[in-house]
Order: C-alpha cells, then structure tokens, then sequence
C-alpha cells in the first residue's frame, strides 16, 4: 500500500522569574504563542546572555527553533537546558522528540526512559514512547504505549491516529478502521488521519474516494512529502499518469529517503512501458526499504519486462515468501517450480 506517517507536537514549561532574564525570557513565550519563531529566538537569546545558566530560555528557545525547522539547533539548546538542569523533564522530553525525528531512535528512547517515572502518567509522554517504539520495530511495546496513552485521555487524537497506522501496518484493518474514523471525528482536520484513512479506502480499490481524502490532509499540509506521494500513487490507480509524475518527484525531492515514493516512481515508468528506469526505482526502494508492500510483486514484473525471466522469478519468489500474494500468483503464473 502507501506509507503512513506519524504526526508530533511539542511540550515546553515556563519559568516564572522576577529579574532582567525573566523579562526577556517572558516576552519570548508571548512572541512563540504568536508563532513569531525568529522574535521568539531573539529574545530568549537575550534572557540567555543576561542568565547563561538559564534553562527554561534553552528549552523554549530550543522550541521555537524546532518549530522554524531548524532541528540541530533545537538539539543543541535542549541539551544544554539538561546541562544547566540534569533533572530538566521537559527538556528531556522535547530532546526525544527531535532525536526522534532525526533519526536517532535508540537516544529517543534513552531520553524517555531517563524521565520515565516523572512522565509514565502523560499522555503526550505515552504517545511519543509508541513513535519511538515503532521506529525500533518494537510493535507490541509500541501498541502497549499507545493504549495506555489513550487511557490516560481517550481523545488524544494523535495516539488513536498512530496506533490506527501501527494495525494498519500489521494488517489489523478493523481496527485501524476504528482508531482513524475516531480520530477524525474528534478533529476533521487531522491530516495524518485524512491520509491514513486514504490507505484504508486504496486498500479497498476505493481510490477515486481515497483521493478526496489525501487531498484533505494535503489542504492541511500542502507540501508534505509522505501525502503528495500517497496523491501520486492514486492518480497512476486512476489512469492519470500525467498528473502523478510532478508529485512523486516534489515528493522524492522533499524526501529522497522516501522507499514508498521510489516505488511509486518504478510503478509510473512501469507503466509508461519503461522497465530500465522502473527498475532503477525500484532497486532503490528496496535499498531503503525491503518491507515496501508489494515492492517484489513490482520488481518481478519489471523484470519480466525487461526480458529478465529468471530475475523475474526471483524476485517474486521473494514477494511471495514475505507473504505478497500478488507475487505468489505472479510466480505461479509465469515460472516453474
């Protein structure tokens, strides 16, 4: 199918100070609850300057940061808000998040666990655990964190929207079903959910529907790399090659580590009876990423393109053994044995 992806949100704490710092460090948080992310930074800087030791202007200074998608520099202020305050859960809390997002699972999880007593009653905390656990490919711990994060608060839309992607992606569509179209009752705008329950519907062969739905959650984030691909792959569903092309190419230049959009990309040249450049494609998909749905039924049939029988075969005898039934009746159609 299309991947999913997983929404985050951040967490910060405010210190209330009486002194030059707190000043600076006040007017901050007014200008980062206007989302004035550059102002934000200026003035916690200057709360730093007056207060070196200052760990709340790092945090939130860290924050604004984050959210102006600048990641070291976010990283680099949470840590030296646990420099100047090792106990600092918030700051440990945020530093996740961003290690989470750039990679560095197993130092999320270090992070969480170093605050796990403080934290194991919060919802926010719980649900970040599950991010973390899903990168790790830890699904039962993943699916353990996200239950208790909605038992803690049954309308933390984005557990129920991660925990729908994690059944999704154990092939539990029920319930998938269930956590997504509750996560959107609670918020119709819920982008990650839009798009989860796009793949739902493709699953279904629904794609003129599935369409109306990713193009929700891209109304709400118009450039994310993860929908304009899902977009694209509906659109070659649809017989609409032309309009498909421009979005897995924004989606590959936005994210070229992207394995699912790789694979979409094999699937347009495949389709435009070009199977060296679908090839191309979709060994790289399969460098990124071997677990890509159907990726061996599609290599199999590239192969076959090419003229590449015995590679053929192979490949779908791959697809087949990861339990792709497509490449089984590919296999059984086309080789012998």
């Amino acid at each position: 199918m299309i991947s999913f992806l997983f929404c985050v949100t951040v967490l910060y704490s405010c210190d209330q100070r009486t002194d030059e710092a707190a000043q600076f460090f006040l007017r901050g948080n007014v200008q980062l609850q206007k989302r004035e992310y550059r102002e934000a930074i200026r003035y916690y800087t200057e709360a730093i300057e007056k207060k070196p030791d200052f760990a709340d202007a790092y945090n939130n200074r860290g924050l604004a940061r984050f959210r102006n998608d600048d990641r070291e520099g976010a990283l680099a202020d949470y840590s030296r808000a646990i420099q100047a305050d090792p106990d600092f859960g918030a700051a440990y809390l945020n530093r996740a998040e961003v290690l989470l997002e750039t990679g560095d699972a197993a130092g999320s999880l270090a992070d969480l666990q170093r605050i796990a007593t403080e934290y194991s009653d919060s919802t926010f905390y719980q649900t970040r655990l599950g991010d973390t656990f899903v990168r790790l490919n830890n699904p039962a711990q993943a699916q353990a964190a996200y239950d208790r994060a909605i038992q803690l608060n049954p309308s933390n839309v984005e557990a129920l929207t991660n925990r729908g992607a994690l059944f999704f992606n154990q092939k539990a569509y029920e319930l998938a079903r269930q956590d997504i179209e509750r996560a959107l009752q609670l918020n119709p705008r819920q982008d990650a959910a839009l798009n989860n329950l796009s793949l739902l519907l493709a699953r279904s062969g629904k794609y003129a529907e599935a369409l109306t739905y990713v193009d929700r959650a891209l109304a709400v984030q118009p450039g994310q790399p993860y929908y304009l691909n899902n977009k694209a792959y509906l659109l070659l569903e649809l017989n609409r090659p032309a309009e498909a092309l421009p979005l897995v190419q924004e989606s590959l230049r936005r994210d070229a580590q992207n394995a699912w959009a790789h694979r979409t990309l094999g699937i347009y040249y495949l389709r435009q009876n070009q199977p060296t450049q679908a090839l191309t494609a979709f060994r790289r998909a399969e460098q990124l990423d071997a677990s890509v749905d159907q990726l061996y039924y599609y290599l199999g049939t590239a192969q076959q393109a090419a003229g590449n029988r015995t590679e053929a075969c192979q490949a779908w005898r791959r697809g087949e053994s990861a339990g792709d039934e497509q490449a089984a009746n590919a296999r059984k159609r086309h080789c012998q044995g």
